[in-house]
């Protein structure tokens, strides 16, 4: 068994519209709806990879279900390795922080790779991010309220951001030989799926008829 030739097409038009020049990074972001939320907002904007910085802590079981079937989650175990590898890759690393040197995600500069980097949710990007990263960012507030909550100011700055990006890069940008990969795996793991609804399915109906049988 193996996946329709329509479903293939729209994995292969998906890849075609990734960013894999726009990255997350996740700073000790523990509540699960809120990591949950930043990963459909990642994926939905076409992003590919997303690393969650667990610093020590736990994070809370399932909370990556969902959207990260479709993106490369990556678990790192500390801010500084987790910027600098990303430095190295050419990649500058912004974290959204009210800092006084903070920009408004709409003068980020985009015309190379960058990540944006989130803290959490009661105090933020930590002291070792600050002393890492590239610049801050920021979304000018204009009510009474300060701030908002770390998924909606991720979902904010990655439209600003990927918006701009694709201006530059054009639809998507992942890698040839990366794309092939994640079609190999998506292809790979959908079809493992299907099996598994299909044995699900076979099983139920077993069940069903063995009760048909005892009640006649």
């Amino acid at each position: 068994m193996t996946i329709t030739a329509r479903r293939e097409q729209r994995m292969r038009e998906i890849l075609d519209r990734r960013l894999g020049s726009v990255v997350v990074v996740l700073e000790t972001v523990y509540r699960r709806h809120n990591v949950s939320a930043i990963l459909r907002s990642a994926e939905g904007f076409g992003l590919h990879e997303v690393h969650l910085v667990t610093n020590g802590f736990q994070p809370s079981r399932g909370a990556t279900r969902g959207a990260e079937r479709w993106l490369d989650v990556q678990v790192q175990s500390d801010t500084e390795t987790t910027v600098r590898g990303l430095q190295a890759r050419g990649f500058q690393v912004w974290a959204a922080d009210l800092h006084p040197d903070a920009v408004s995600a709409t003068s980020v500069p985009v015309e190379g790779p960058i990540a944006i980097l989130v803290g959490a949710e009661l105090t933020g990007v930590s002291d070792a991010a600050r002393a890492v990263v590239d610049g801050f960012v920021t979304i000018p507030m204009q009510g009474m309220t300060e701030s908002l909550n770390v998924s909606v100011a991720t979902a904010c700055i990655l439209s600003h951001i990927t918006t701009r990006r694709r201006a530059k890069v054009g639809v998507g940008d992942l890698e040839v030989a990366r794309r092939d990969q994640v079609l190999a795996d998506w292809i790979a793991r959908e079809d493992v799926a299907m099996k598994g609804r299909m044995v699900r399915s076979e099983l139920q109906l077993d069940i069903a008829s063995e009760k048909a049988v005892d009640s006649r």
